[in-house]
C-alpha cells in the first residue's frame, strides 16, 4: 500500500463558531493506469480511492477522486469550529 503525504493548512487561531477555510494539498501520483514508461511497460494504476477527514468524530468532508484528477490534488473545504478537536485525514 503506498502512503501519500499531505500539508493542511488553516488560520493560526481560530474560535469557537468561526467558519474556516481548510486547504489540503495531498502529494500522489494519481497514475491513471493508462501511461507508459520509457521501455513502453504500462505504469500501474495508483490513484486516492477515497479522502475522509474527521473533526472531532464528526466526518466534515469526503471526497472519492476519479482518475481524472491531476497529481498532488489540492481540495478546499470550509469547517464550522464548534468544538475543539483534532482534524484527522
Amino acid at each position: 500500500m503506498n502512503m501519500a503525504f499531505a500539508r493542511i493548512q488553516w488560520p493560526e487561531r481560530v474560535l469557537a463558531g468561526d467558519v474556516v477555510k481548510v486547504r489540503l494539498l495531498v502529494q500522489h501520483p494519481m497514475d491513471t493506469g493508462y501511461l507508459q514508461d520509457l521501455l513502453a511497460k504500462l505504469v500501474p494504476r495508483n490513484v486516492i480511492r477515497t479522502l475522509t477527514c474527521t473533526w472531532g468524530q464528526q466526518e466534515v468532508f469526503r471526497v472519492e477522486p476519479s482518475s481524472g484528477i491531476s497529481a498532488n490534488p489540492l481540495f478546499e473545504f470550509f469547517v464550522r469550529a464548534e468544538q475543539t478537536a483534532e482534524m484527522h485525514v
